[in-house]
């Protein structure tokens, strides 16, 4: 409880415009992706007021909690804190929104996606080897 927040108090007091933005290496202006009807959009962090919070941590385990339930069509804030220096999770990569960012030790990240459908949303290191899911209902 207290490290959440912690987690919040920290994001908050940056403003949440000093986190880093939401990612993308395609080169559409949109920023539309994946085959599931999910979409993101870059921004300098802005997080609507109907946003689902959801902390993620990167701890010797991996992504804790390792899946998230959401629901469908609400945007979903995420806060990921990398915990652990030596993990090959130090980034995030959501293929289905087209997010890939790094995580920094110790300083939360900022994202913010929309699930349009129910499913299953992967989010996982950049190598692929530590994952975990956004299950929207």
């Amino acid at each position: 409880m207290i490290l959440r927040s912690v987690a919040i108090a920290s994001v908050l007091a940056l403003g949440l415009s000093a986190a880093p933005a939401l990612a993308c290496s395609c080169s559409r202006g949109d920023h539309e992706h994946g085959d599931n009807g999910a979409s993101s959009k870059a921004s300098s962090v802005s997080v609507p007021k109907d946003a689902q919070l959801v902390e993620l941590a990167v701890t010797k385990e991996g992504f804790v909690p390792a899946t998230v339930n959401v629901k469908s069509g609400k945007p979903v804030h995420l806060v990921v804190t990398r915990k652990v220096e030596r993990t090959c999770a130090t980034e995030i990569v959501m293929k289905d929104f087209g997010v890939k960012e790094t995580l920094p030790l110790g300083h939360p990240v900022s994202i913010v996606v929309t699930p349009k459908g129910p499913g299953q949303y992967r989010y996982a290191c950049g190598m692929d080897m530590i994952a975990g899911a956004l299950r929207v209902q």
